[in-house]
């Protein structure tokens, strides 16, 4: 698919080392995820083996042959009941925030997941002030349903996550 002039495609491992270094700057800088420590490459190779696994989409986002995002969704929760729900993770490298790539990104989500049968999807957003992952959920439909409260300790401080969700 392409968004925008970027093409949304299945990441492959060749991708892997990008993928790892989008991810490391938001665990050293950010608070959209909750890892203090970035994760080697070969871990990251490992959670996209995992996720491709159990047949859910793996997408990077490329631009002028670079990767400039990725995305995925993960089992909401591992028990059986959850089956039909699931987690989305967008991460745009920081060169191209803004730019519409984290919405391919979601839209594409959004498509495979309601295409394979998906009932649910649910947004655990780090950081109750991060406005810009909260409007990019908003504007696909996202609900917000709820805050929890100070649940991370990042950087020295409480950190909130927000749930929004979507019924696909």
């Amino acid at each position: 698919m392409v968004f925008m002039g970027v093409e949304i495609r299945n990441a492959i491992d060749a991708d892997l080392p990008a993928i790892a270094e989008i991810y490391a700057y938001y665990v050293r800088t950010a608070l959209a995820t909750f890892e203090i420590e970035p994760p080697s490459v070969d871990e990251m190779a490992r959670r996209r083996t995992a996720i491709i696994a159990r047949e859910l989409p793996y997408l990077v986002a490329e631009s002028d042959g670079a990767v400039a995002g990725y995305a995925y969704v993960s089992p909401y929760h591992t028990r059986k009941a959850y089956r039909f729900s699931v987690e989305d993770s967008i991460y745009v490298h920081r060169e191209h925030a803004r730019k519409g790539i984290g919405r391919g990104l979601l839209a594409e989500l959004i498509v495979r997941c309601r295409q394979a049968g998906y009932r649910q999807m649910v947004a655990v957003i780090g950081d109750s002030g991060n406005g810009a992952s909260i409007a990019l959920h908003a504007g696909f439909g996202f609900r917000h349903v709820g805050v929890l409260r100070s649940v991370g300790f990042k950087f020295e401080r409480w950190v909130d996550t927000v749930l929004m969700q979507l019924e696909l």
